[in-house]
């Protein structure tokens, strides 16, 4: 495995830790987020898990690259779905751009992870 895609994992990891655990957590900024782009409580929550189990599947990733791959791309659809909730609440560009980063981030892991 390369180095890139350890770097890569390790910071995806940490970044969809803390934004699943403070989803799960029903953070207020969070809490205002879902309320702002139109999904419920429950659906945040549910992100949340998953960006958390994301999180741990590219750690585990390191060791078993078939569930790194799965969770590289299961951030890459489930950024894919953040970036069209942005768009659809008509957010500034501001708020688009680190969604989008992440799905090309997500997306970029996997296909190193593939290779």
């Amino acid at each position: 495995m390369s180095t890139v895609v350890v770097v890569l994992s390790i910071l995806l990891a940490a970044v969809f830790l803390g934004s699943g655990l403070a989803k799960l957590a029903n953070v207020d900024a969070m809490k205002k987020s879902a309320e702002q782009l139109g999904y419920s409580q429950n659906l945040s929550r549910l992100i949340g898990a998953l960006e958390v189990a994301a999180a741990a599947g590219l750690i585990i990733g390191l060791f078993w690259t078939p569930i790194g791959l799965a969770a590289a791309i299961g951030l890459t659809v489930l950024m894919l779905g953040a970036v069209y909730y942005h768009v659809r609440a008509k957010d500034a560009p501001a708020h688009i751009l680190p969604p989008a980063l992440l799905t090309l981030t997500s997306a970029a892991t996997a296909v190193l992870i593939a290779l």
